[in-house]
C-alpha cells in the first residue's frame, strides 16, 4: 500500500499507483479530494502535457500546489489520466 501523508493526515493510499518518472500517481477515487483545493498554477511538460495543480489542505495548513495531475494528458502518457500525484513535502511511501 502506498500512501501520501502531510501534516498529520493521509491524502492518498492506494495499491494501485503509477510510476512515471519517480513519481506515484494516484488514482483519483484513492486520494481523498476533501483535502484536496483548486490552484491557478499550470505547468507544461513536453511528453505528458499541461499539468493542473491542487493545494493540499490538512492540519489547519495548506501546502499550495502539492499536488497535480494531467486533465488531457498526451498519448505517450495516457495511464496517468484521472491520476494526482504529491510533492512539496508531501511524503510517499
Amino acid at each position: 500500500m502506498i500512501r501520501a501523508k502531510w501534516n498529520g493526515e493521509i491524502v492518498a493510499e492506494s495499491d494501485h499507483t503509477v510510476v512515471v518518472e519517480g513519481n506515484h500517481y494516484f488514482p483519483c477515487s484513492d486520494v481523498r479530494m476533501d483535502l484536496l483545493s483548486g490552484n491557478t498554477k499550470t505547468t507544461s511538460c513536453p511528453w505528458k502535457g499541461i499539468a493542473s495543480y491542487y493545494d493540499v489542505v490538512a492540519g489547519g495548513e495548506t501546502n499550495p500546489a502539492a499536488a497535480w495531475y494531467y486533465p488531457d494528458p498526451k498519448p505517450a502518457a495516457k495511464e496517468i489520466k484521472d491520476r494526482i500525484a504529491f510533492w512539496k513535502g508531501v511524503k510517499v511511501s
